[in-house]
């Protein structure tokens, strides 16, 4: 079992409200080599600390809680050390990692399970209404930002109030991310996840789009009052998004291996369009056509990975409106 204080290195800051109200935990850094969710969440925890001077009337109800998820990966600046901790979480996994020596463990397997015990310590300590993850990423490639829903209402309903466009069918397409496992049958309170994705990985301004994504998550959760959250923080969301679709569903997922030498063809941004046939990598198989005309995502530009691009169409649904 790994010891309580290096379980507390995950810990980015804590902040409890003088209210009831629900948990909201943020994580960042799930994967090592993304830093700006980091550096986000230490300023809204210094904002939090500041409010109450500049505005008598602030009132945080329920507590914030900011975690580190990869803290060995993160402090290498890698992506991950042996495997991607965002393809880790599934009850089968956890289940093992819980039964499994400490000294048998890996280094994902140990980040996983000190922030599991983190957070159910958390749960158990607050007691709290319910509990919301949101998942702090960027990307290998520039573009449009995004957030990502799972099936669940609620999940659906925090992920538009980030007023990014809402990418569905992930959790069809790939398996293990923590918006698999943080859900209601996996804990003793109703919880709800999304995740959201800044921007490039190096780009400063996705630390403030990733500040802008926290505190509108406070807000859409009634954690505080939206006359105490400026419009400034929708706006550099709004603006990003422009002429982006407000939904977006995943049709293909292309998985790569560590051998298969998978090399993007340079230039691909989120969102570009790409048509059936378009040449879009190579691997040592040969070369690789998109199988229809759609919008890129996530195309990959860094040489850890899983995933080599996802491609998604615009869609209309009422229920994001």
């Amino acid at each position: 079992m790994s010891s309580i204080n290096t379980n507390k290195r995950h810990i980015i800051g804590r902040y409890i409200g003088e209210e009831p109200g629900p948990l909201l935990i943020c994580t960042a850094g799930m994967h090592g080599n993304e830093p700006a969710g980091v550096e986000a969440l230490k300023t809204v925890f210094t904002l939090l600390e500041r409010e109450p001077s500049v505005n008598l009337d602030f009132k945080y109800k329920g507590r914030l809680l900011g975690l580190i998820g990869n803290w060995r990966a993160y402090s290498q600046g890698k992506r991950f050390i042996v495997k991607d901790l965002n393809r880790q979480w599934t009850t089968e996994n956890v289940e093992r990692i819980r039964n499994t020596d400490s000294s048998q463990l890996d280094s994902e397997d140990r980040d996983l399970l000190e922030i599991l015990n983190l957070v159910e310590a958390e749960i158990a300590a607050c007691k709290p209404t319910h509990v919301v993850l949101l998942d702090l990423h960027t990307t290998s490639a520039g573009g449009g930002i995004f957030a990502i829903a799972t099936d669940e209402q609620e999940s659906i309903r925090i992920a538009t109030g980030l007023h990014a466009p809402v990418i569905t069918g992930l959790m069809r397409g790939i398996r293990g991310t923590t918006l698999h496992y943080f859900s209601t049958e996996n804990f003793p309170v109703p919880i709800a996840a999304a995740a959201f994705e800044a921007g490039q990985h190096e780009d400063p301004v996705s630390v403030n789009r990733s500040i802008a994504a926290i505190i509108n998550c406070m807000r859409s959760i009634e954690a505080v009052k939206p006359e105490d959250v400026e419009n400034r923080h929708d706006e550099i969301l709004v603006e990003y998004s422009k002429n982006l679709p407000k939904i977006a569903e995943i049709i293909n997922v292309h998985p790569i291996k560590t051998d298969d030498c998978f090399r993007m063809k340079p230039g691909y941004q989120n969102f570009q369009s790409v048509v059936k046939g378009e040449l879009l990598a190579q691997d040592r198989h040969g070369e690789i056509r998109s199988p229809a005309d759609a919008l890129i995502l996530m195309p990959l530009y860094q040489p850890q990975g899983s995933d080599g691009f996802f491609l998604v169409k615009a869609v209309n649904s009422p229920i994001y409106q």
